[in-house]
């Protein structure tokens, strides 16, 4: 078991590099998802075929997959936008709220009884990123995306839990990522129509920070991510993502110097939203304890 919640804390302290890759790639953040997918769709496809691995699954086992990967490219999507339109903090912090609505969906997905201490360790979380927004009122907008991405990230964690017990963890990447690919694809055009997509291929250090993001931040945290699920609960899971902000602020601070926008009220908030993944991680360890 603690290898386990190892294994989650190392893929939150990699997801925290991505609030900072999608500000510095100078692509839309829809046309940035796409490459992010199609590049990691095809490094996995070359990788299982290569070695053997590649299981041939029936139409409805990829739909279902596919499917799986369409949440997770629409919560990048507004994830990106949600930093683009505002900053790094602001974007990584709202995604804090995954907790909050993991505690609000799970018992309605997985059909088991709404857990008032979860909802109580996510209203502290509440609690603080309404402290963190009281710092400044430019940022309407990527405080909008943000909730949305944060809601679509916690819908896809419960699902990709269910889903992924039945498959392979690197085919089910595979999968995921041509069905987010597809999808995304499809969407793009309407996507265009509200905001305009702009460039439609990478340029300079776009390159290097994709391949970063690709081969780190989504291929390995993705098959980080599929792992800790089959063992670990998706709300135990998502509170813990809580602290993805604290690593992506730290590095924001020193390579687009957001320190000077933060204040008492931001620091107060973070320290909300800490105390409620510490909380959870202590209930969570002394519960396995005693089954």
């Amino acid at each position: 078991m603690k290898k386990d919640y190892l294994l989650l804390h190392l893929s939150v302290f990699i997801a925290g590099f991505t609030g900072v890759l999608g500000r510095l790639i100078t692509l839309n953040s829809a046309v940035l998802v796409w490459w992010r997918m199609a590049l990691a769709a095809l490094i996995m496809w070359l990788f299982l075929k290569l070695t053997d691995q590649l299981i041939h699954y029936k139409m409805n086992n990829l739909g279902q997959m596919g499917g799986v990967g369409l949440l997770l490219a629409l919560h990048w999507v507004f994830f990106y936008a949600s930093i683009k339109a505002s900053n790094v903090s602001i974007g990584v912090v709202c995604f804090s709220l995954v907790g909050f609505f993991t505690a609000l969906l799970e018992p309605i997905i997985n059909k088991h009884r709404f857990s008032g201490r979860e909802f109580l360790f996510s209203l502290l979380t509440v609690l603080g990123i309404y402290l963190v927004f009281q710092f400044d009122s430019r940022y309407r907008l990527g405080i909008l995306f943000g909730v949305v991405s944060s809601a679509l990230y916690a819908l896809f964690a419960i699902v990709n839990q269910r889903v992924g017990k039945h498959y392979d963890a690197k085919n089910m990447l595979l999968w995921e990522m041509v069905g987010g690919l597809i999808g995304l694809s499809a969407l793009i055009p309407l996507y265009n129509v509200f905001i305009p997509i702009g460039r439609l291929y990478p340029i300079g250090m776009d390159y290097a920070y994709l391949a970063f993001m690709v081969v780190i931040c989504t291929i390995g945290l993705c098959l980080l991510q599929i792992i800790v699920l089959q063992k670990i609960p998706a709300f135990t899971v998502n509170l813990t993502y809580n602290l993805e902000p604290v690593y992506s602020i730290i590095l924001s601070m020193f390579i687009f110097s957001e320190y000077k926008e933060l204040n008492f009220s931001f620091i107060i908030g973070i320290t909300l939203i800490i105390l409620s993944v510490v909380l959870q991680t202590i209930t969570s360890l002394k519960e396995k304890k005693t089954i």
